[in-house]
């Protein structure tokens, strides 16, 4: 009895053992299965994840890299064909004016932006290729908010031409004088929108000289050459005597006169060594007829004040600012003050002596007003010796510069 007993009972056991085995291997088998459902689900949302992420990568990175690397292809000059350039200037049918180096007309690029289309001339003489390629050379590589933009250029058989932004208002010449008949007159512009004009161009020279890889001296800063934008920004414009110069050399050797008389610095015109202090120069004659508005040279005036910045001086030194700032029709007080610091800025940028002259660094803060103004010296007392000899002459002197430090003047 008790071994049939005993033999059930390993019986019972070893059926149940089995059973547990069974119950185990199937869990086991199970919770596998899970675990290979649930990576299979999770690699699918992955991918899902991954797919809408690269979705918008496309939207978010890609996007701004294109438009990026079309805005620096876009920067470089574009060259056109003669073809283009009829086709976007209808012809040639839109003139804006005309000089010695050919005609400029108005046109439209097929994308809607308007240009200027600078046609030279077909003789295309050494002093043309030369403009041509200081144009190209020097503004095609610089971009500014103070300088005209070049587009592109043609350069085949039949047409040699540069393509610029197009500048609504004009040049700021035809602002100063008023010399248009009258339906062509311009507006008169109210003063603090010349002396915007003035601080401006400042900052515009300021970037040639200081600011870009290598120094550019344009040689032929005026009125013509400074354009406005639609709300009067003012851009400087022609390049077609600029120079390109490394920044340890300070000075450049010149073939032959440079610049417009009137506007063009005494070294340009003398056998002296040239620096971008010629522009500095050019830029205080500008500064006058602002203030003046007015040519620097005007025949139809009393004989005192045919030449502006003569009489300006005097005035100045006599203490007579009044007189200087009443001329030129300015009546509120803050313009005023920004007239009496044009004044002396002008002074300063026409000082006989180029290493007497500010930088254009110096130019915009004292037009700004933050930068102490240092009393000018006589600038033109060249004018009043006995000769081309005087000038010349190594009889050294000394004078004080804009720092208010004595210094030497051969």
């Amino acid at each position: 009895m008790s071994a049939a007993v005993a033999i059930i009972s390993s019986v019972s056991s070893t059926a149940v053992g089995v059973v547990m085995i069974f119950l185990i291997k199937r869990c086991c088998h199970h919770r596998k299965k899970m675990k290979k459902k649930m990576l299979a689900t999770g690699a699918h949302a992955s991918k899902q994840k991954q797919a809408a992420s690269g979705g918008d990568d496309v939207v978010i990175e890609i996007g701004p890299v294109e438009k990026f690397l079309s805005e620096i292809m876009g920067e470089k000059p574009m060259r056109f064909s003669s073809e283009q350039l009829a086709s976007c200037t209808g012809n040639y049918s839109s003139e804006l004016g005309s000089g010695g180096f050919g005609v400029v007309y108005k046109g439209e690029l097929p994308n809607g932006l308007q240009v200027a289309v600078k046609v030279l001339k077909m003789s295309m003489s050494k002093k043309v290729q030369e403009g041509f390629m200081a144009e190209i050379g020097t503004i095609g590589r610089t971009y500014h908010v103070h300088l005209v933009r070049l587009y592109g250029f043609c350069f085949d058989a039949d047409t040699k031409a540069l393509v610029y932004e197009f500048l609504e208002n004009g040049s700021l010449e035809k602002y100063l004088y008023n010399e248009e008949e009258e339906e062509g007159r311009a507006a008169r512009l109210e003063w603090r929108t010349l002396h915007n004009v003035a601080v401006g161009t400042a900052k515009g020279i300021r970037y040639l000289h200081e600011e870009c890889q290598q120094r550019i001296v344009h040689y032929d800063i005026k009125p013509a050459n400074i354009l406005l934008t639609a709300d009067f920004t003012p851009k400087v414009a022609d390049f077609g005597l600029a120079r390109l110069g490394e920044r340890e050399k300070t000075h450049m050797s010149l073939t032959g006169g440079r610049g417009t008389p009137g506007y063009a610095a005494p070294e340009l015109w003398m056998a002296l060594p040239a620096t971008e202090k010629c522009d500095v120069y050019s830029f205080g004659m500008v500064l006058f007829e602002i203030l003046g508005r007015r040519r620097n040279y005007d025949l139809g005036k009393a004989e005192s004040r045919e030449w502006f910045p003569k009489w300006v001086w005097e005035r100045y030194e006599q203490g007579d600012m009044e007189c200087i700032v009443s001329s030129a029709g300015i009546v509120e007080e803050a313009d005023r003050v920004k007239a009496e610091m044009m004044c002396k800025v002008a002074l300063w940028c026409v000082q006989f002596q180029p290493s007497a002259r500010p930088t254009m660094s110096s130019v915009v803060r004292m037009l700004e007003g933050e930068m102490a103004i240092v009393p000018p010296v006589n600038p033109f007392h060249y004018v009043l010796s006995s000769g081309a000899d005087s000038i010349s002459s190594t009889t050294t002197t000394t004078r004080t510069d804009l720092s208010g430090q004595k210094m030497s003047i051969v």
